[in-house]
């Protein structure tokens, strides 16, 4: 079993309901409640609607929560405001579905990757192209990519700078939110195995949003199965879930797609 470092966040008894309009309301979140650890990867799976990317959007402040607790090493982020909610903010980190929207098309790479350092006053207009270079090489790209377009770029590529961008303030927490599920499969491997790198490298922690069941299994250390906003369980392996939403999950992707998992799987661990 992989030994993690210490508990860095819990999510305590979250809650967000959106008015529908007509008073009807719709609890995308309903009483959650998930720790994570550092250098842990925390795999949260569902169906779409289950919840999962909601609960990402909270955890990032992109959204508002109804109630509950967000504790980061032990202090309430949910409750700050202003300047220490800005400054909160540099210790977790999102990378997209597809980076491409969260980019500005006007923008060389080296300007994108260093936009978060620039924005906190941690580096100076002369060390961007340097600091840009560095971390491209962090994620396998070679260095003249720092004056191109993302748009130029294939999507593994721009994945890649997403996760620059995302590692350049060196956060604790970074959040994929369905962060492969938008490239090939050959692609994935490449992603998956640069991630877990860094992790190594880092000792970052991932909350890995997805609905690939098969990916999260062999990602993921642990695994939180949700389903119309709520945590069925929490479990380690997918082969020991116990509840019956759990084992229907199971059954129905590796029946359908076992074929295309076992081939991600053989490759990942050769």
């Amino acid at each position: 079993m992989k030994d993690y470092g210490e508990e860095i966040l819990r999510m305590e008894d979250i809650c967000k309901v959106f008015d529908l309009g007509r008073g009807k309301t719709l609890a995308a979140s309903d009483h959650v409640n998930i720790s994570l650890h550092r250098g842990e990867t925390l795999g949260v799976v569902g169906e779409s609607g289950s919840g999962k990317s909601t609960l990402a959007k909270i955890l990032t402040r992109l959204y508002t929560m109804t109630s509950g607790r967000i504790l980061f090493h032990g202090k309430d982020i949910a409750a700050l405001k202003g300047e220490e909610l800005r400054q909160a903010r540099k210790h977790i980190q999102m990378v997209f579905q597809d980076p491409s929207t969260a980019f500005n098309p006007k923008q060389r790479v080296k300007q994108i990757i260093c936009e978060p350092l620039l924005n906190y006053g941690m580096i100076k207009s002369s060390q961007v192209e340097e600091k840009a270079k560095e971390m491209l090489r962090l994620v396998d790209l070679p260095d003249d990519f720092a004056n191109r377009y993302a748009n130029n770029m294939s999507g593994g590529q721009r994945q890649r700078i997403a996760i620059a961008r995302a590692l350049v303030l060196k956060p604790e927490i970074i959040v994929c939110d369905e962060a492969t599920s938008a490239l090939d499969v050959s692609v994935q491997k490449t992603v998956i195995e640069l991630l877990r790198r860094l992790q190594r490298e880092t000792n970052v922690a991932y909350f890995f949003i997805c609905h690939d069941l098969a990916l999260a299994n062999m990602f993921c250390d642990n695994i939180v199965i949700m389903q119309h906003g709520r945590v069925v369980e929490t479990i380690n392996d997918l082969h020991n879930g116990k509840d019956p939403y759990t084992k229907k999950l199971l059954a129905s992707i590796f029946t359908i797609e076992e074929g295309k998992k076992k081939v991600l799987s053989d490759e990942l661990f050769a």
